[in-house]
């Protein structure tokens, strides 16, 4: 890869690299977020590893001209987006942390190239958000649908109103509203785009495929990925761990940073 091409990944995902150690560790965060969404779980982490941070297109300080609707018309594109960042820096043997959607985004990353990850780590992971038949996502389509239409309607008070709901109750009310400002950053037709791409995706069978020793964090109450979504993923990754937070809400790596640290520092001693 060219330095041009490097330079131009680099701008394009808002990439920061921190950290004493060698061996990587990216953090891919979830819809609607930024990588602001991981300053309590990194510092725990720099010691030992080299810490890579980077914005999905459309999200926080990326290049937003970079951003297509065909390429990011499914997952894959954004998986695309996370080999070339490898590729551009060179890594191998990293680990992969995807919140929410990214967990799928990075499942689909180390299908398509198991060779340079050594291990996921997979924060409220969802591979369909929809029931179907015996599978329970946790919705129904017409809640889906009601959802998009909210979103299309009025984005800025969909945010208001599901921000809090996604973080939970129990959290504070502050996390709330910060994700909420981080919805609300969003350039809205990226934001609704993006949502109808994660809401409406199927990576069911491509569990199936994961290669990469998984660490599968599923909070205790979780009203996008309930536990029974956390133990079919565990059921039908092969060599993965499933491990239950006290934490609740959909966002433990800011409503519990802690707890979140202690299962994935263990995983990874015990893993290694």
């Amino acid at each position: 890869m060219s330095v041009k091409s490097q330079t131009n990944i680099v701008k394009r995902n808002n990439i920061k690299i921190k950290g004493k150690g060698t061996q990587p560790m990216i953090f891919a965060h979830g819809y609607g977020c930024d990588q602001n969404m991981w300053r309590f779980i990194v510092p725990a982490f720099e010691e030992d590893y080299k810490i890579i941070l980077f914005d999905h297109v459309g999200a926080g300080n990326s290049d937003a001209k970079a951003y297509s609707k065909d390429k990011y018309s499914s997952l894959k594109g954004y998986a695309e987006d996370i080999l070339e960042i490898c590729d551009a820096l060179q890594l191998e043997d990293v680990i992969l942390v995807g919140h929410s959607v990214s967990s799928m985004i990075a499942v689909l990353a180390a299908n398509k190239k198991p060779s340079i990850f050594s291990k996921l780590i997979l924060i409220g992971p969802s591979p369909r958000y929809i029931n179907e038949n015996s599978y329970k996502g946790g919705f129904e389509r017409e809640d889906i649908d009601e959802l998009m239409e909210a979103l299309d309607s009025n984005y800025l008070g969909w945010s208001n109103n599901m921000a809090p709901v996604i973080m939970g109750t129990n959290n504070k009310a502050e996390l709330g509203e910060e994700l909420a400002n981080s919805f609300c950053r969003t350039d809205p037709e990226i934001a609704k785009h993006f949502a109808s791409v994660t809401f409406l995706s199927d990576n069911r069978e491509d569990l199936t495929k994961v290669k990469v020793p998984s660490l599968i964090l599923q909070c205790s109450e979780d009203v996008l990925a309930p536990l029974v979504v956390g133990e079919y993923i565990h059921e039908n990754i092969q060599n993965s761990s499933l491990r239950v937070l006290k934490a609740t809400g959909h966002c433990p790596n800011l409503s519990a940073p802690e707890e979140t640290i202690e299962v994935m520092k263990d995983y990874l001693e015990k893993s290694s």
